[in-house]
């Protein structure tokens, strides 16, 4: 079974490969030619993985899924969430994105947050939904030099390193895409043997 991943970031292809079983080849926007920017003007995780899903299969005609991701901070009031990627900015600067972050947890003692991923998944016409979710805190500077995004700063519960901080093996048991690519992957077995 062939399935698009729709996204052009190469570290989540690398993560997500490593979670799909070997009868599932991933390819990515690049294999198939798709070289514009997908639409994310949603509001929510969920609609932005829906839209960006839907753009590639009735453009390319292809099974495919896309994820959206979120950091939801609790003194924030849910930021950065649907606007992680871009919170400082439209460049999509992870370095800035941290470093915005920080200054403004600086004086706050709460530090709790959430990461979810959204994903909508489209196969055989017709579409799926699975969500992944962590709780953790945000660490007081960087972290580790693995991952990407904002995982030098997010240390997930029960733990005492960074995400970043993590190999990548251990990282895909417990991150909120794990937990939602899981969910994904499941559905897939069980599609192919009935």
């Amino acid at each position: 079974m062939e399935l698009v991943f729709a996204t052009n970031n190469k570290h989540k292809i690398e993560e997500v490969q490593q979670l799909l079983p070997t009868g599932i080849s991933l390819l990515s926007l690049q294999d198939i030619g798709c070289t514009e920017e997908l639409p994310e003007t949603g509001n929510t995780l969920e609609s932005n993985a829906r839209q960006k899903a839907s753009y590639v299969h009735k453009k390319f005609g292809v099974d495919c899924f896309a994820d959206d991701t979120g950091l939801e901070i609790e003194a924030l009031d849910g930021r950065p969430g649907v606007n992680s990627a871009r919170y400082a900015g439209e460049e999509k600067s992870a370095k800035k994105n941290i470093e915005k972050v920080l200054e403004e947890l600086k004086d706050i003692q709460n530090r709790n947050a959430t990461f979810k991923t959204t994903i909508s998944l489209i196969i055989n016409n017709k579409e799926f939904l699975f969500e992944g979710k962590v709780k953790g805190k945000i660490s007081a500077e960087l972290k580790g030099r693995n991952g990407f995004g904002y995982d030098p700063v997010f240390i997930p519960k029960g733990h005492t390193t960074s995400f970043a901080e993590m190999p990548l093996e251990e990282k895909n048991k417990i991150s909120h895409r794990a937990i939602a690519v899981g969910k994904l992957v499941q559905f897939l077995n069980e599609l192919s043997t009935t």
